[in-house]
């Protein structure tokens, strides 16, 4: 097994593709992070989204801040590198309740999820893992090497849970 040699860091609309050699890592709160890995390459791709899907208004210009856009993304650097989706592994994790809401509105970290098991299954892209909604934030670290994704979740504070709509 290699060794890890490269740690990477992913802020919010992110993504990054690699191999064995590295180690991914983010802290999530409502955002979400897909991982994708081929099991035998050791090859591995992490996004961390902000939103499900850019508004009609966006463009043609594809942004990881949204996660149809970074799945997409990921998918195009896997292919450069000879892997379909298909043949990948994925996890995911995130889509936290941080604020309060209107009643009857739905918490973005809920869309974010949903959105993200929805992208896979109909991309044919087998779930093995999730650690989704909650509350609170989530320190995520990706091991390509292993393909292990290490996950902890920090409780909410009362700042972030009980702030409410005006």
């Amino acid at each position: 097994m290699t060794a890890v040699s490269h740690e990477i860091f992913l802020h919010p609309g992110e993504f990054f593709v690699g191999d064995q050699r590295h180690r991914v890592r983010t802290v999530l709160g409502s955002c979400v992070s897909i991982t994708l890995w081929h099991r035998k390459l050791r090859v591995g791709a992490m996004s961390h989204f902000v939103l499900p899907a850019p508004p009609a208004q966006h463009g043609n210009t594809l942004d990881a801040r949204y996660g149809s856009h970074a799945l997409a993304l990921m998918l195009g650097e896997l292919a450069r590198l000879g892997v379909r989706g298909d043949q990948c592994e994925a996890k995911v994790f995130g889509g936290a309740a941080m604020f309060a809401v209107a009643p009857g509105t739905s918490q973005v970290g809920t869309r974010n999820g949903d959105s993200a098991r929805n992208m896979l299954d109909g991309l044919g892209i087998p779930i093995t893992s999730e650690h989704l909604y909650g509350a609170g934030h989530r320190q995520i670290v990706f091991d390509i090497a292993s393909g292990d994704v290490w996950a902890r979740q920090l409780p909410a504070t009362p700042s972030t849970t009980e702030k409410s709509l005006a």
